[in-house]
């Protein structure tokens, strides 16, 4: 049953002053649809919501919206209540009774004390779980949400992953988030270099496809030159010859009617390269029953911690549960409220938190603060490269931190620690505010890191893969988690190409005409000094060769047209089939074509001895 159309982009044009976003850009959304929205920092897939909710308007084409569309827009940053609790903020904006938004915030970590205080008290992360309750209590059936995962805790986020995988109305979601994107999404949109372009499948399908396509592209490409190269060969060889011409000119007017395969350069996909720490003796740090708190307020008592250099130590927990409070009593920015913290041989320290980009220059340039943050031995060039894998490549160093938005604020502030060279970096969520490709590259740079490493993360993929210890913060205890990250997400979680292509018979897979056929060898032998037999039997057998070659390739041409027609829909074990299968079809085509090119010169050389 085909589902209903909730609205359609068509030739969309959006542009701000030169700068062109969208170019002509189309798709089109469905009910039910569970759509990742993804693309580099920039490309424009804030401003796609903010034009799909009115706020933004085309400078071309149209908006289709269905006369059924109910759409609801949970924005990053939009302007908050004054003066209402939270649950009359909920009263005051949904449909839903509010003791039924309740329980499902309790689901995503909220206590009933969090909707009886101000709205503008709460915290950032408990502020984004009421919009979203907001959100969904008026039931829309396209909801449209800007990272709704920055705040949230890993509870959080697997229980606003539960709500989503079985939600029933359509939804836009724009994530950093891999894990995140690929439990909750059916389709992939993805905004880049001013096209929008619709995938089928989650966010492992989306990348797959796009690696499958290119490749066939490349290999299209590549098969299509060989092709030119012996279609103007062959010209160039019989084309002055009458008796050639008419079929050197249909080579000819083919070659024009070809259709140009472009492949776009990729985008520049980042690749952070973090300087070297300095060296330092084996251990990193020790915390011997540490007490974590502000004031009075405790907030971890009998920490014991001891990290040898080039450990990797993720750390997870509920909001709340003291994760941020140890990266701050470890880098001094708090102090312990009892125990003892040291620091290992010649160790210092670099700390990376939400708030950093506070602490900058407003009046430096991007490389100015960069500059002023890196190690003495780290030079210019490096600086620039580092700068360029965080998006600011180009005039863009140049720019003043007062004219950059939050999040290039807190790329800068993640550059100067990098730059430092320090043998214990502290990271408290580093992925907020980076895209795809920037996440994966710090991803990789930190995994290689030589230093030692603490992480505070929501992104599963990434703090997966870059820690090597697990520290989970709960009840008010820190403690070594006794297995894999992996192991760790069970328990939470546990608490809370089949079939081969066949497009029909396939076509033998001809063969080079190389040699004549057994009649053209008995006619040789049996004359061998009678040339005009046998250039007879070879203009005629060659003949009837290339009309049934030249059959075979239209065919073949066919049913790659129809297959290259469908793998733009395809995804996971078909998106490979269809793969394998337009792979053999070239080939088929390639030899056939090699073929009656050796059929014709063959020919050729047969009617010219004939002639003469």
């Amino acid at each position: 049953m085909s589902q209903a159309n909730l609205l359609q982009l068509q030739d969309g044009i959006k542009k701000f002053g030169a700068r062109v976003l969208f170019d002509r850009a189309r798709f089109a959304i469905n009910e039910g649809e569970h759509v990742g929205v993804i693309g580099p920092n920039g490309a424009g897939k804030t401003t796609l919501f903010k034009i799909l909710v009115g706020q933004e308007s085309l400078d071309g084409g149209d908006l289709v919206k269905s006369t059924k569309l109910n759409i609801g827009y949970l924005e990053q940053e939009a302007r908050e209540p004054e003066g209402v609790s939270a649950e009359d903020y909920l009263r005051e904006t949904s449909h839903k009774p509010v003791w039924e938004l309740k329980q499902l915030g309790l689901e995503l970590g909220l206590q009933e004390s969090h909707f009886a205080k101000p709205f503008k008290d709460l915290s950032g992360g408990y502020r984004m779980r009421m919009k979203l309750l907001s959100l969904i209590g008026r039931e829309p059936n396209l909801m449209l949400l800007d990272e709704p995962t920055n705040f949230l805790d890993l509870e959080s986020i697997m229980a606003l992953e539960n709500y989503l995988q079985s939600y029933e109305g359509a939804f836009l979601l724009i994530s950093h988030d891999r894990e995140f994107l690929r439990r909750t999404t059916d389709h992939t949109l993805e905004v880049e270099a001013g096209e929008i372009t619709k995938f089928p499948g989650h966010i492992d399908d989306y990348f797959e496809q796009k690696a499958l396509m290119r490749s066939i592209l490349e290999a299209q490409a590549a098969n299509q030159e060989a092709k030119r190269k012996s279609v103007l060969e062959f010209v160039e060889r019989f084309g002055a010859k009458a008796t050639k011409a008419r079929q050197a000119q249909s080579r000819l007017k083919q070659l024009d009617k070809m259709e140009k395969i472009e492949i776009k350069d990729l985008p520049v996909r980042a690749k952070i390269k973090i300087p070297s720490p300095i060296h330092t003796g084996r251990e990193s740090l020790t915390l011997r029953e540490a007490t974590l708190g502000y004031g009075e307020k405790t907030i971890v008592s009998h920490c014991n911690l001891r990290l040898e250099n080039g450990t990797h130590l993720g750390v997870v927990g509920f909001n709340g549960a003291g994760k941020s409070t140890l990266l701050k009593s470890i880098a001094s920015r708090i102090p312990l409220l009892a125990g003892e913290l040291k620091l290992g041989h010649q160790v210092s320290l670099s700390y990376y938190a939400q708030h950093v980009s506070d602490d900058l220059d407003l009046n430096d340039t991007v490389f100015e603060s960069l500059e002023k943050a890196a190690h003495p031995d780290v030079d210019r060039q490096s600086i620039l490269n580092l700068a360029g894998s965080l998006l600011f490549s180009g005039e863009a160093v140049e720019k003043r931190v007062r004219v950059l938005s939050g999040g290039e604020k807190s790329r800068v502030a993640l550059g100067q620690i990098l730059l430092r060279r320090s043998p214990l970096l502290l990271l408290d969520e580093p992925t907020n505010h980076l895209d795809f490709d920037t996440v994966e590259a710090l991803t990789e740079a930190l995994r290689d890191y030589a230093g030692t490493v603490i992480v505070v993360s929501h992104d599963r993929s990434f703090i997966g893969r870059v820690a090597t210890q697990i520290l989970e913060i709960r009840d008010g205890r820190a403690e070594v988690y006794p297995g894999t990250y992996d192991d760790y997400l069970w328990s939470l979680e546990k608490g809370s190409l089949k079939e081969r292509f066949n497009g029909g018979e396939q076509a033998a897979t001809p063969s080079k005409a190389k040699t004549v056929d057994k009649a053209v060898e008995n006619a040789t032998k049996s004359e061998p000094r009678d040339q005009t037999k046998r250039y007879q039997a070879e203009a005629k057998e060659s003949a009837k060769r290339l009309k049934k070659q030249e059959a075979l390739l239209e065919v073949e041409t066919a049913k790659l047209a129809k297959l290259n027609s469908e793998i733009v829909g395809a995804a996971g074990g078909r998106l490979q089939e269809l793969s394998a299968a337009i792979d053999q079809c070239y080939r088929n085509v390639q030899t056939l074509e090699e073929s009656i090119l050796e059929l014709m010169e063959k020919l050729a050389e047969a009617e010219n001895y004939l002639k003469n």
